[in-house]
């Protein structure tokens, strides 16, 4: 990362936003809070024929109490892991990978033979904790024997073959020493085409930070991004990761923040910079992204972003939401709504993996 990186962008948004007519965030009733259940120290095994959910470490709390609000029979099982007796109506937002356990098994063999859907790209992997990271040794040797029993089916060869032809994601999560919970789920409705929802991008030399990377995960989880030519603002800009990363995709971008960019951003031909806070800045013209990544107050940046699609400013969005609270839950509700409320539609919230204490969203403006 960048030195001062992050003292760039708190300089900025420490300063108050300016006094302007502001819409209030939407109203929103919350279903009943649910007692989360101490984290047990030794994960519980899943059970065949429920659902399997994993979330990022110390997230479980979260992920259990939304699947509750969901009414989908939630048990904590242990770090990062939730199971339910069936699939939510909805996608959670605080999930990693979500999938139907069909069998438990103790080898790569009986985990091969329990593979129902073929074609299947499989995927083996381990929680994102302590105890399941300790493990990752385990799932090279794992995903060579099964693909060596697999060697004449003719599997798609990428993630993202499976997504475009209808296969299927094997799933073989290893959920303790030498136990792997075995299952499948379509590519086009996985939580994410990664294994285990773990997309690890690649720094690169002219854009090492985190930012950049959160970026990259989330026009994959998107599955569109800014094309050549294409107009995109990006809010709270400085020094200029997410701006970097659009200008490779051919867009023009108007970067919105009162710190500097890198020199070479400053000089670049399709950047124009406007100093100037997020929430004083009023477009020029109709914008087709916008992008936001603020470590702002959470409820106000979502009614700067829903006053975008209130005003018909941009036409898709993509922001980074931070959520430095203990109670992330309720908060991500509000936001959802007020989102929704400001004119956005098919509003998708979720924590990717390079994300922290955040989540990121993507919407559509309404049409109309």
């Amino acid at each position: 990362m960048r030195k001062g990186h992050h003292r760039t962008k708190r300089r900025d948004e420490r300063r108050p936003a300016p006094r302007e007519p502001r819409a209030a965030a939407a109203t929103v009733t919350l279903p009943n809070r649910i007692r989360i259940p101490p984290v047990a120290k030794l994960a519980a095994l899943p059970t065949v024929g429920k659902w399997l959910w994993t979330c990022r470490d110390g997230f479980e709390g979260q992920l259990y109490e939304e699947l509750c609000w969901k009414k989908c029979g939630a048990t904590l099982l242990g770090a990062g892991l939730v199971e339910t007796e069936r699939e939510p109506s909805s996608p959670p937002t605080f999930a990693r990978m979500g999938f139907r356990v069909d069998a438990l098994v103790k080898t790569p063999q009986q985990a091969a033979a329990a593979l129902r859907h073929e074609p299947s790209r499989v995927q083996v992997w381990v929680p994102d904790t302590d105890a399941g990271n300790a493990r990752a040794g385990e799932c090279l040797a794992w995903q060579s024997t099964i693909n060596a029993l697999r060697e004449n089916i003719k599997d798609p060869a990428t993630p993202w073959a499976a997504f475009e032809s209808g296969a299927w994601l094997g799933q073989v999560c290893l959920v303790a020493p030498h136990t792997a919970a075995v299952g499948s789920i379509g590519a086009r409705v996985a939580l994410s085409l990664a294994a285990g929802g773990r997309a690890r991008m690649k720094r690169t030399a002219d854009a090492p930070s985190r930012a950049a990377m959160k970026l990259d995960e989330a026009l994959e989880w998107v599955g569109v991004s800014p094309g050549k030519g294409d107009l995109c603002v990006d809010l709270g800009s400085a020094p200029g990761g997410w701006t970097r990363r659009l200008l490779e995709r051919g867009a023009r971008v108007w970067s919105v923040d009162t710190g500097l960019l890198s020199p070479d951003l400053q000089k670049h031909a399709r950047v124009k910079h406007f100093h100037q806070t997020a929430f004083a800045f009023t477009p020029e013209e109709p914008c087709d992204w916008l992008f936001c990544d603020m470590a702002w107050r959470p409820l106000e940046v979502a009614q700067l972003l829903a006053k975008w699609a209130r005003n018909r400013w941009a036409t898709q969005l993509v922001a980074n939401i931070k959520l430095p609270m203990k109670d992330k839950l309720p908060m991500v509700v509000r936001v959802k709504a007020t989102l929704e409320d400001g004119g956005w539609s098919d509003v998708r919230l979720r924590q990717l993996y390079h994300d922290r204490d955040e989540v990121t969203v993507c919407a559509v403006r309404k049409a109309g």
